[in-house]
């Protein structure tokens, strides 16, 4: 048990002063008659006890709120201090963990584990409070399209999931996503499956917004295209993330440049029109470490553009970045006559990071993730002009942000 073994030396090298084990179990419930159980508790303590690791806190896993006699119970058969015992119960919304620990005084006995009680500010959680509490309080929500190739796993989006929230939030709305399998979009989905192929469109048409997320291969390509068509000619709010931006460059070169075989090189490797195609640096026969990874500056090309006045008009924005394939910097050109504007490059100008459709409400392509820098209190630009578009702030919050956030 190479983890144990980890921990083990880790409180050896530091010291038990500045070390905290916190043992996190679940406390179930007998049936009918209700009783908590602390029988498992006890094992896996016991078991961790024997492995040299002694836990100073334990975080206890419950759906109601522990009894003062399970509390008094684990205490004496775990050898923890009561103080020591914190209860994990059910709550109305995640947000309400860290209220639930800090009114047990959890900081406290971290504090005092690690002897720094005498230095440490109390927690500050009045915005987190209000955060948590007007969560509980709303009752608006707004409807989301997520198209994906994905979505009958829908922890693969599970970071898009959050930003959503985190956006919505910010909006004093809850998220209500209907998940679209791309390839229920699919001409071929209305003869082999017509139930699922109407349920996908009256569920598009139905939203108030459009996402297409990240992703790899062909499977659902045509369905994200028709989705972006959908999005782009209907003025219905529009952001694609870095698939999901190519997907709506393949759809503009199309419909609006009129190349039919206009095609990702990912996709259709013989593709006459490639718009989208393989990064020059990356490998073609070794697919380990060849992404385009972590944080890149995409530079704003210009001050005026949505994208720039979202994250309060600064030179340049870090965003995280997992991708092979780019726009081919050769049709820039072309399309931007059209109408389709870059307004996010890299260092070098070749390479396209943001692109928008001025004249539509709100139709964005990023090549990055955004999602994995959304925070509770702190959501993501592009996802945070999705939902004021679809709800039809994002002019006013324009305006009223004008001179930054």
């Amino acid at each position: 048990m190479p983890f144990i073994e980890a921990l083990r030396q880790l409180s050896f090298l530091v010291g038990q002063d500045n070390f905290c084990l916190i043992h996190v179990s679940l406390i179930p419930v007998l049936g009918v008659v209700g009783e908590q159980k602390t029988k498992p508790t006890q094992h896996s303590v016991r078991e961790l006890r024997a492995l040299g690791l002694t836990p100073h806190l334990l975080a206890c896993r419950s759906a109601q709120p522990l009894l003062e006699n399970t509390k008094e119970k684990l205490s004496q058969f775990c050898h923890v201090p009561a103080a020591n015992i914190l209860n994990i119960h059910d709550v109305p919304n995640i947000w309400h963990i860290p209220l639930l620990l800090r009114n047990q005084n959890a900081h406290s006995a971290i504090l005092r584990q690690l002897d720094l009680l005498s230095i440490a500010a109390p927690p500050d959680l009045q915005d987190w409070t209000k955060m948590a509490e007007t969560y509980d309080s709303l009752t608006n929500s707004v409807r989301i399209a997520m198209v994906g190739k994905y979505v009958g796993l829908t922890d693969s989006y599970l970071s898009v999931v959050k930003a959503l929230l985190h956006a919505c939030i910010a909006c004093s709305l809850k998220p209500s996503i209907d998940w679209i399998a791309a390839s229920d979009l699919e001409d071929d989905s209305a003869k082999s499956t017509p139930e699922a192929h109407a349920a996908a469109w009256e569920a598009l048409r139905s939203a108030a917004c459009v996402i297409v997320p990240g992703g790899f291969g062909d499977r659902g390509v045509r369905g994200m295209i028709l989705a972006a068509k959908y999005a782009r000619e209907n003025n219905i709010p529009y952001l694609g993330i870095c698939l999901g931006m190519q997907i709506s460059v393949i759809e503009f070169a199309r419909s609006v440049l009129g190349l039919e075989r206009a095609n990702s090189a990912e996709f259709d490797a013989q593709t006459t029109n490639p718009v989208v195609i393989f990064m020059p640096e990356g490998s073609k026969t070794h697919m380990g470490s060849t992404m385009r990874l972590g944080s890149r500056k995409t530079i704003f090309q210009t001050p005026d553009s949505v994208i720039a006045k979202l994250y309060g008009n600064p030179e340049y924005v870090d965003e995280r970045h997992r991708h092979r394939y780019e726009v081919n910097p050769e049709i820039i050109g072309a399309l931007e006559e059209k109408g389709l504007k870059f307004v996010g490059k890299d260092e070098t100008g070749n390479r396209m990071e943001v692109l928008e459709l001025p004249g539509h409400c709100y139709y964005m392509g990023v090549q990055f993730h955004p999602e994995f820098k959304s925070r509770p209190g702190k959501p993501s630009p592009p996802f945070l002009g999705l939902i004021l578009a679809a709800t039809g702030q994002l002019e006013v919050y324009l305006k009223s942000h004008q001179n930054g956030i």
